[in-house]
């Protein structure tokens, strides 16, 4: 069992480092138009449509750069945008949501903070024949979500465990096993438990840690596992940073070193390296644990420079805005968006038909060719 799971890795490591990020994952397939929305009846006037973008913080740079790029294309095919964050304050997104249904929204793009808290905004929506496009993370609980563009969040798991296993020796360079034997103390953290993709990025992760910690190459010496226990709610930094001084302090008081640390979001990086650099981590005597991330946040990139965190996981909001723009301009003019994936994300009440891109994993080694060089950020950016 292990040898094929090794092997998976492998393949997944190699491809992983091998694609150019967010490709869009080739060809994609068509849906069936929605019979929750508004498909069945006659398309609205496109031109000068006003489309609702509701994002859910300005505190993580990635979706200030969503929210921007969102706006800005839309805007270029002659759309009205009303773009609104609001602050992880769960009645302010429904407030601001009611809002832009009552303005005239012809379409809502919403990337929810709770993923089950908007049914009736959504009901609204679909008596009004507003369509909507979940954006990044999924709407649960509600038939009257139409269309879901996202990345492959299970694989964004699968890379961050690639990734931690990597850094840990356990895996050579090509993803294969390198035959280390540990054990090796490590730590988990999960997302929001109100977010859907935090569950997938920690399965994603688990299905590749779990035969590791199973044969004790990997030990979670807290013996904290289950995603209940280590999920980190609103994916708050300070939360993150005050669990890792408490296991540090409740489990690793006895001089032991924690190895590595799977965290599934480059802020949540910054709060657990902060708690480690507390008592004593980072200089040559106690080098830092492999820490991995997600979003590519500058921060944490300047953190990979520097060999503090270990890895993040590429995600080009770029592609995903892109996708979703194309999936509104085709539902604005009457048409059936593209999709990649019509099976996977169920939210409870339907399958949602999605559009799935790729991710990257970023090291070190590779940030310059594919976040420089591919231009999302400058040298001046990351200096």
């Amino acid at each position: 069992m292990r040898i094929k799971h090794v092997a998976a890795i492998a393949a997944a490591f190699t491809l992983t480092l091998g694609l150019a990020a967010c490709s869009g994952g080739g060809a994609g397939t068509t849906a069936e138009p929605s019979t929750s929305g508004s498909a069945a009846a006659a398309a609205p006037a496109a031109e000068g449509a006003l489309v609702g973008v509701a994002m859910p913080t300005k505190s993580s740079e990635r979706w200030i750069a969503d929210g921007n790029n969102v706006k800005t294309q839309l805007e270029a095919l002659g759309y009205k945008v009303d773009l609104q964050y609001a602050e992880d304050d769960i009645p302010t997104q429904v407030n601001q949501i009611d809002t832009m249904i009552t303005k005239g929204a012809k379409l809502l793009i919403i990337a929810s903070i709770d993923g089950t808290a908007l049914t009736s905004q959504l009901e609204q929506a679909h008596a009004n024949g507003i369509q909507v496009i979940a954006y990044d993370r999924l709407i649960r609980n509600s038939a009257n979500v139409d269309y879901y563009s996202t990345f492959d969040n299970f694989k964004v798991g699968v890379q961050q465990a690639t990734s931690l296993l990597t850094g840990l020796g356990v895996l050579d360079a090509s993803g294969k096993d390198a035959g280390k034997t540990g054990p090796l103390n490590v730590e988990l953290f999960a997302g929001s438990p109100d977010d859907n993709n935090a569950t997938f990025f920690f399965n994603g992760a688990m299905s590749i840690l779990q035969p590791y910690i199973d044969s004790k190459v990997l030990v979670v010496k807290s013996g904290q596992t289950d995603f209940k226990t280590v999920a980190t709610l609103r994916w708050d930094p300070a939360t993150a940073q005050s669990r890792m001084e408490n296991l540090l302090t409740s489990t690793y008081s006895d001089g032991s070193l924690v190895s590595g640390v799977l965290s599934p979001y480059d802020g949540l990086s910054i709060g657990i390296l902060g708690a480690l650099k507390g008592v004593g981590y980072g200089t040559a005597s106690q080098p830092w644990p492999i820490v991995t991330g997600q979003d590519a946040e500058a921060a944490s990139v300047k953190s990979i420079i520097a060999g503090e965190q270990y890895s993040t996981i590429y995600k080009d909001t770029r592609e995903l805005a892109k996708v979703t723009v194309a999936m509104t301009d085709a539902i604005l003019k009457g048409n059936t968006p593209e999709v990649t994936d019509t099976k996977t994300y169920d939210n409870g009440v339907k399958v949602v038909p999605s559009y799935l891109l790729d991710s990257q994993i970023i090291v070190k080694d590779n940030y310059k060719k594919v976040l420089v060089d591919g231009g999302y950020y400058t040298e001046a950016d990351l200096s």
